[in-house]
């Protein structure tokens, strides 16, 4: 197979995918912030939290669930602000990943990467980070 890329463009494409691979990783972990509460150590990240207080009503308490999981739904995100994290670093995420793709795909494919496309791929990244 022919490829559409240089040796220059061949290390972008690698490096594009490793660092959308690394984005989404970080994006789905839930170890952004780590801390304990009820003498239980807790994490969170913008989608996902571990170790999580819950009211339970049947014995008037606060009991901690330990485990990890995502949040119930999207209002059960404990801020607006983090809501807006959450949107805005999964958008990010998705644009790296399709330009990684992109590019992994021009490896192959001739003539699918031109100097034009690059650029917008490129300006797509930005945008991404």
């Amino acid at each position: 197979m022919a490829s559409s890329l240089t040796c220059t463009g061949m290390v972008w494409a690698f490096l594009s995918f490793l660092c959308a691979a690394a984005s989404c990783v970080g994006f789905f972990m839930p170890y952004w912030l780590l801390g304990s509460q009820l003498e239980k150590s807790v994490s969170f990240g913008t989608f996902r939290r571990c170790s999580y207080p819950v009211r339970d009503e049947t014995r008037q308490t606060t009991v901690m669930v330990e485990q990890c999981g995502r949040y119930a739904s999207f209002q059960a995100i404990p801020s607006a602000e983090w809501r807006i994290c959450t949107v805005v670093t999964g958008l990010g995420c998705g644009l790296l990943l399709l330009v990684a793709l992109t590019a992994l795909m021009g490896c192959c494919v001739s003539e699918l990467i031109s100097r034009t496309v690059g650029r917008v791929a490129g300006g797509i990244q930005f945008l991404g980070g």
